[in-house]
C-alpha cells in the first residue's frame, strides 16, 4: 500500500485506513509509539509492558538527577 501524506494545519499527517487500525487494535485514544531507523517510520501501539518499562526508566533518571535533594526531603 501507498500513501502520501495530508497537510493538516503547519503540519504533515498520515491517514490512517480503518482495516489497518482495526487488524492493529488502534483507536484515537490509543497511544503510539513513533521511531525511526535513519531509513523508515516505525509505528506501534504502546503495550502495558512498554509503557511500565517507560515509566521505570524515566522514574530512574529523575532519581539519579534529584537523588540528592529527595534524600534531604526525606531527612
Amino acid at each position: 500500500m501507498r500513501k502520501t501524506l495530508t497537510t493538516i494545519g503547519n503540519s504533515l499527517g498520515l491517514i490512517i485506513d480503518r482495516p489497518i487500525l482495526e487488524l492493529l487494535h488502534i483507536d484515537k485514544d490509543t497511544p503510539l509509539e513513533i521511531e525511526t531507523d535513519g531509513k523508515s517510520l516505525i509505528i506501534r501501539p504502546v503495550t502495558p509492558e512498554a509503557r511500565k518499562s517507560q515509566v521505570r526508566e524515566a522514574t530512574k533518571r529523575m532519581m539519579d538527577a534529584h537523588d540528592e535533594t529527595l534524600r534531604k526531603l526525606a531527612k
